[in-house]
């Protein structure tokens, strides 16, 4: 009998003890998953259904060849098989569930689709331009439209975003925090105010940024056009994307906190600086990729405010400079192979420092409230290594029996 049971057991199968001696016999497992044969059967049954009635009413039925109606039809289809399948064997509430499932599930397949062919269409255009090491070190200073790839790059294009976003993010950021933790630490007609500014801004058209700023800062204050003028361009588009998602975050903090903080005798403006904004360091995180996200993407307000340049300009306090998606939109307007080869390139240069913009936005603020670093971690280790030492040492002393004559 042991050895049955141990075999039993060693095969995976939940044994039952046995009682009043009577045979133990194998308890089956039950399965906690969610999906079951019987949806999997239905979601084939409702493709094929789908196809078929489609294929049948667009060849013979109707004369219809769109592509895009085909798709359309023959989801709108799938859907509604669906449902009548799952109805054979569930209630009202579990269709309904399903269905919905099905619909959320479907969308974003859907969605991962689209950004997966922008990425790909993307990249294979630019391909050609992708491959030539000019192309990440040259300017298009002395490059004409009908010169071959293997001269000329988008080098100005890239110090020109670069610096333009870092003074936009050197201006944004702490205006942006600041404005945020005015809105809730300090509430109040005037912060509801504020705070309706800052959502109408949100849907700002970024070519009224660029005339605001060309208004102001170049006809008014007599500033040329410059990389620093597009920076606050710019700094006027990221700004109240930055306030309003900050807003969000450090209304989430929980008030347990500020009040805990508030009970030890710590004041306003100290807790928000160690309680609050260190717990809603990740969401803060993301606020700011959100603003860096709708700037560094944006034209208009770079070619009014900066203006094109064909060759590189390190110093945005004077004269044109270029940015990546204003050289992007100057090259593929062209109908020359080669540059719109190159505006390709660009875009997809683009969409790498987007990305690396992001990670290191992450890394830098991605850690949970108290959470240490691998570093950080080790000294604790070795910290308490030490302690630990510290502590020993002073009991061995302290059992140590005492020499004779010592008193």
């Amino acid at each position: 009998m042991t050895t049955d049971l141990l075999n039993k057991q060693a095969a995976g199968t939940t044994v039952r003890p046995a009682r009043d001696g009577r045979d133990d016999t194998p308890e089956v497992r039950r399965h906690t998953s969610s999906l079951h044969a019987s949806d999997v059967l239905g979601l084939l049954g409702a493709a094929v259904g789908s196809l078929s009635l489609t294929a049948l009413l667009f060849v013979w039925i109707a004369p219809f060849d769109s592509i895009l109606g085909f798709v359309v039809v023959a989801y709108l289809l799938f859907v509604g098989l669906y449902a009548v399948l799952v109805s054979f064997d569930e209630n009202g509430v579990a269709v309904r569930d399903k269905v919905a499932a099905v619909l959320w599930q479907s969308l974003a397949v859907l969605l991962l689709a689209v950004l997966v062919m922008v990425v790909v269409y993307t990249l294979w255009r630019g391909r050609s331009a992708l491959v030539h090491l000019n192309f990440f070190t040259e300017d298009m200073s002395r490059t004409g439209p009908l010169q071959p790839l293997g001269e000329g790059g988008v080098v100005h294009a890239i110090v020109g975003t670069l610096e333009q976003i870092s003074i936009s993010l050197a201006v944004t950021v702490p205006l942006g925090l600041s404005c945020a933790v005015f809105l809730n630490e300090v509430p109040g007609r005037y912060a509801r105010f504020v705070r309706t500014i800052v959502e109408a801004m949100t849907a700002l058209p970024s070519i009224v940024a660029g005339l605001f700023i060309y208004a102001t800062v170049i006809l008014i204050l007599g500033i040329d056009k410059s990389g620093f003028a597009a920076a606050l361009a710019l700094g006027v588009m990221m700004l109240p994307i930055i306030i309003r998602a900050a807003d969000v975050v450090i209304r989430l903090v929980p008030g347990s906190l500020r009040e805990a903080s508030y009970a030890l005798g710590a004041s306003r403006w100290r807790t928000v600086w160690t309680v609050i904004l260190p717990t809603a360091r990740s969401g803060l995180t993301t606020a700011v990729i959100l603003g860096t996200a709708r700037g560094i993407g944006e034209t208009s307000p770079v070619l009014l405010t900066s203006g094109i340049n064909a060759g590189l300009n390190a110093d945005p306090g004077s004269g044109p400079q270029i940015s990546l998606p204003l050289a992007t939109f100057d090259l593929v307007r062209s109908p020359q192979p080669a540059y719109i080869a190159r505006g390709f390139g660009s875009a997809a240069l683009l969409m790498a420092l987007v990305l690396l913009l992001f990670v290191l936005a992450r890394v830098i603020g991605g850690r949970g409230p108290g959470e240490l670093t691998r570093n950080q971690r080790h000294r604790r280790v070795q910290a308490s290594r030490r302690d630990v030492a510290r502590m020993t040492r002073r009991a061995r002393l302290r059992s140590a029996p005492t020499a004779p004559g010592s008193d």
